[in-house]
């Protein structure tokens, strides 16, 4: 384990292809503050780079929050100039988690509101305890999301629903974030961490240059027309079907073993 200020970051024990990375400020409701969007950024840079890295449980500590938002108390007074120089930082970390090459889980273990739940939107997998509450809430202290919630949160789910929720301000209950599909899964707090960690293993058991080509396949086609974004997949699949990986499946397969993955 390497801890971090604001931060815990782990092996799984059953699969070391598996990280998790915990924000540590429980005192706070893990909010953001700079040292955490710091230790943040440099952090995923890390983890990024880890040649056994196949997916990432990104969660929190404590059962009472994810992530509450910006650190207010640490903003009280701040200068205009001293806001955009720490806005700087919180969008750079958020970028390095959005554009993760693996993927990203969310175990949303509490408030997940304002930039706390637009860290969890930047996963690809949102996982919550029965009791979490879930909001963008910036419009009720004169502000809009900007870290990404005016964008991601209407590609998950109706439009309509999610303008209610950025105009409200309002936090919906677990439950309800299932509904409308701005989660995957509910479960019991005390079930979260093994139902995420259930979930990753099965996914670490894949090809990584699958896991790679998938995600950004379907990232970089969200963004384009349908045309174009079967010629991004199509391009992502001759990269698996040139691969070592490939043949090493195949073989696999057929030998009916577990593959030995390279990620070449």
């Amino acid at each position: 384990m390497v801890s971090w200020e604001t931060l815990i970051v782990e092996q799984d024990e059953q699969d070391q292809g598996v990280y998790i990375l915990t924000l540590n400020r429980p005192q706070s409701l893990n909010a953001l503050n700079t040292q955490m969007g710091l230790d943040l950024i440099a952090c995923l840079k890390e983890l990024q780079e880890k040649a056994d890295m196949r997916v990432l449980v990104f969660t929190a500590t404590g059962e009472r929050a994810f992530c509450a938002g910006a650190d207010l108390k640490e903003r009280h007074d701040m200068s205009n100039e001293d806001w955009k120089r720490q806005h700087d930082i919180f969008e750079e970390a958020i970028r390095h988690l959005r554009d993760f090459d693996y993927p990203v889980i969310a175990a949303v273990n509490g408030y997940a509101l304002a930039g706390g739940l637009e860290l969890a939107l930047s996963c690809d997998i949102r996982i919550a305890a029965e009791h979490a509450k879930l909001g963008l809430t910036e419009a009720t202290v004169g502000l809009i999301p900007g870290l990404g919630g005016t964008q991601l949160l209407p590609r998950l789910i109706p439009v309509g629903l999610a303008k209610e929720m950025l105009f409200s301000g309002e936090h919906i209950t677990a439950d309800r974030a299932k509904e409308i599909g701005l989660v995957n899964d509910v479960v019991p707090m005390d079930e979260l961490r093994e139902t995420v960690l259930n979930v990753a293993r099965r996914i670490a058991k894949n090809a990584p240059l699958s896991l790679k080509a998938i995600k950004k396949a379907v990232n970089q086609g969200l963004q384009a027309d349908l045309h174009t974004g079967l010629n991004i997949e199509l391009a992502h699949y001759y990269t698996c079907a040139n691969s070592l990986d490939r043949l090493e499946g195949i073989k696999a397969f057929n030998e009916k073993r577990r593959p030995s993955w390279q990620g070449k």
